[in-house]
């Protein structure tokens, strides 16, 4: 089968950063699926995996864990999915990635395709939706409100791809006020587009701007990037008892500043569950289909921004370039072989 994969770490703008190869079809086992590949997306953990993962052995390493695809075969153990279904899911850390023909992976966590979006609207949305669901609703518990604080969450970074889906689940499954950070005019648009009641620049202090609301003291701010330049400003921001939640990887996370409110935090891996096998493992399951439902019903849109063409090194390159910026809006999709 077709597959993009790397050999060594390192840039991505070296002419072997990504190659295209030939692998050997994998045959599904115990709970995993066999699935022909129709659509993908790219995120942030492709290229950290690829700048800092080195491949073992002389095979390349497959990256990629947001799909769409056909279900081809199964293994002998599989109880709720069949050949001809189509399903969307965010993989395994742990295990081969999507970028490649077929694909194994676990029943467990996978749901069925959103039957009113296109594969390519569907695949940008898997692993930003369960890592937002997740940090949201597992993590955070927004649903639990925080004594005497106002009834909203603060999105640092709500234009990329995970804050774009929290704005949308937020304003489909509570009413709390959602306000997000974005910089740019493109992206205070968008943000606004997907349901934020008020956004906020994270160029300028962020208590001045919230407190100018009029709102009073989120109950919770989730962030999304940058997370160590605003542990002061979260502090001073955010109210007492409060839920802090964060998803990226900061060289230096001092929350010292947090102890006199008493401020919760919590760390968002969406990999968790699959990684170490949880009792709740089949939760992501439950998520996609959940999420699937709310799609179709209207409540949701993808957040695919741009489709980059079909799968292979040169597309794959373009979008982790583009993500390695910083600056990327919603998702970047690549579309079949």
């Amino acid at each position: 089968m077709k597959a993009v994969g790397y050999t060594a770490t390192g840039p991505i703008d070296r002419a072997d950063a990504l190659i295209n190869f030939d692998a050997e079809k994998p045959t599904p086992t115990d709970r995993d699926l066999l699935v022909k590949i129709a659509a993908i997306s790219v995120n942030p953990v492709d290229y950290k995996i690829r700048q800092l993962r080195a491949p073992e052995g002389d095979t390349p390493d497959i990256l990629g864990w947001d799909a769409v695809g056909e279900v081809v075969a199964v293994g002998d153990a599989v109880e709720t999915y069949k050949a001809g279904d189509t399903i969307w899911y965010a993989g395994a850390i742990n295990r081969p990635g999507t970028n490649a023909e077929y694909h194994l992976v676990d029943e467990r966590i996978v749901g069925h395709k959103p039957q009113s979006v296109s594969n390519a609207a569907a695949a940008a949305l898997p692993l930003t939706t369960l890592t937002a669901y997740e940090m949201l609703f597992d993590r955070l518990c927004v649903t639990n409100s925080v004594p005497g604080a106002a009834p909203a969450v603060l999105i640092i970074g709500g234009s990329g791809g995970v804050g774009s889906i929290a704005i949308q689940l937020l304003r489909a499954k509570t009413d709390l006020t959602v306000i997000a950070t974005a910089s740019r005019p493109e992206t205070q648009a968008w943000v606004q587009e997907l349901g934020a009641h008020h956004v906020v620049t994270h160029s300028q202090p962020l208590a001045p701007q919230i407190d100018a609301l009029g709102i009073g003291q989120p109950g919770y701010v989730f962030s999304t990037n940058h997370t160590g330049d605003y542990i002061e400003q979260i502090a001073e921001l955010i109210a007492p008892q409060g839920r802090f939640g964060l998803i990226d990887d900061p060289e230096d996370l001092n929350i010292a500043p947090f102890k006199h409110k008493s401020i919760s935090t919590h760390w968002e891996f969406m990999y968790t569950r699959s990684l170490f096998g949880t009792a709740d493992i089949s939760q992501q399951s439950a998520i996609l289909n959940e999420v699937a439902e709310l799609i179709d019903a209207g409540k949701v849109r993808s957040t695919a921004t741009e489709t980059l063409g079909t799968i292979n090194a040169e597309t794959l390159k373009q979008a982790h370039a583009i993500l390695e910026t910083g600056k990327a809006k919603g998702k970047l999709v690549l579309e079949g072989f």
